[in-house]
Parts: structure tokens; sequence; C-alpha cells
């Protein structure tokens, strides 16, 4: 009991960078414990490190979704040179951003429309915020996040 609060404790001070890696070294070690087998251990360990990191990395890039959705969302009304509030609100209240997204151009071509935004996340600092620019276009559904590139600064490696 005492081991498992401390790997808890430990994983919340780390981040959730090496919670994967954390989850697969207590189960690991778990079973490589309860078997007498390291080999066993072994295995248990890389699957649920590969099963946990694949979750993290999901839930990381359902929530950008949201994010970017919002965004488009937002901007989907705006004539060019325009300017609106965004806000997302997560169901898990982690992470609920906001800020301002701008219509810098219109682009009209035979498959979609499309328009150049350029958007900032507020900031809690009195430091000016960052702007990232992309592009959002129309479906049949609306409009959606139409570029991975520009905003991979913001949203790191979740966009794969």
């Amino acid at each position: 009991m005492t081991r498992g609060l401390a790997l808890l404790a430990l994983a919340l001070l780390a981040g959730c960078q090496t919670a994967a890696e954390l989850t697969g070294l207590a189960t690991g070690s778990a079973a490589g414990a309860a078997t007498a087998n390291p080999v066993l251990g072994y295995a248990v360990g890389i699957g649920t490190t590969a099963g946990a990191d694949a979750l993290y990395k999901w839930i990381g890039r359902t929530r950008s979704h949201a994010e970017q959705e919002a965004i488009a969302t937002a901007a989907a009304d705006l004539p060019e040179g325009g300017a609106a509030p965004w806000h997302i609100h997560h169901t898990i209240p982690i992470g609920n951003e906001n800020g301002e997204v701008r219509v810098t151009r219109l682009i009209e071509t035979g498959l979609a429309p499309c328009r150049e935004i350029v958007f900032a996340v507020a900031q809690d600092a009195p430091t000016a915020p960052e702007w990232y620019a992309t592009t959002i276009c129309r479906d049949a559904t609306g409009w959606h996040w139409a570029l991975a590139e520009p905003a991979v600064d913001r949203w790191g490696y979740l966009q794969q």
C-alpha cells in the first residue's frame, strides 16, 4: 500500500509525461513479485506502458481536437478582418481555455471555402499572448481545422 502511494505521489510530481512509464513499472513489479517470474513481470510492464501511453496520447488528441473545433466554430461566421472570443469547457474541467480568434483572409476554392485565421490563448500573466495561425475549411458538417503544421507549437506531438 505504501509503495503504491509513493508511486502515485511520484507520478503527480513528475507530470503526465512519465505516467505511462510509472504505471508500467508498478504493474510489472507487482506481476513479477506475485508470480515470482521476472519475465512475466517485464512483459506485463511493457504491455501496460504501451497501453497507458496510447491512452494518454488519445486523450490529448481528443482534447486538442475539441479546442480546435471551438476555435473553428468561433471563426465560422466572421467576416474577413473580424474578431471574436473563443472558449472551450471540457467535461473534465482541466485545461479549459479561452482567447481571441481573427479571420485574416477568405479563400474561395472549387473544393471548399476556407479561411486563414489567427488565434491567441488568454494568458494569466501580464505578458502579450502568443498568436498562432492556421486554416479552417467548411464541409457538409461545418467548419473544421484544415492544417496541423502551423499549430504544432501549440499542441506539440499531439497532431500526429
